[in-house]
């Protein structure tokens, strides 16, 4: 079955990672970014880009073998409530909408930055069915949720 493990979750994360990637920048209707902004916005997209990178990175390292491409929890994953997971739920998701808003103001593409709100709402969406996995794994997870943010720092 595809959507067993959240096996469609992934797919679709993968497809919108590469259209924010890959996908048409901008069209003709809509208005181009600010010419003289363009130095502020490519130093401001790769900081954002480097940050997610870091994110998403340390908070693998953070998972260890609990580590899975999948939503749905390995039989034999541990809680990770230390590391990155201290100050939000989702760390790696995190780090892929920071690199992904990073690659849209970097490119400076109106509709790749449309693309990276979509992931956003996407990676929300794919939290809320970890999470019911996550509470039917972990005891302890409803009152982790109630103390630690879902996907940004401090805000969400």
């Amino acid at each position: 079955m595809m959507g067993a493990r959240g096996e469609i979750y992934v797919v679709i994360q993968g497809a919108l990672f590469a259209l924010v990637l890959f996908g048409p920048k901008s069209i003709a209707a809509i208005p181009a970014w600010p010419v003289g902004a363009t130095v502020f916005f490519s130093g401001l997209g790769l900081l954002l880009i480097m940050a997610g990178l870091i994110v998403s990175v340390l908070a693998a390292w953070n998972l260890g073998r609990s580590l899975t491409p999948l939503p749905y929890p390995k039989a034999d994953a541990a809680l990770v409530t230390t590391g990155l997971f201290r100050y939000v739920r989702h760390p790696i998701y995190c780090g892929v909408i920071f690199l992904a808003l990073g690659w849209s103001i970097y490119t400076q593409g109106t509709l790749t930055l449309c693309y990276a709100f979509v992931l956003a709402v996407f990676l929300d969406i794919k939290s809320r069915q970890e999470e019911i996995w996550l509470c039917q794994k972990f005891a302890d997870y409803p009152q982790y949720q109630k103390t630690t943010r879902k996907l940004i720092p401090g805000i969400y």
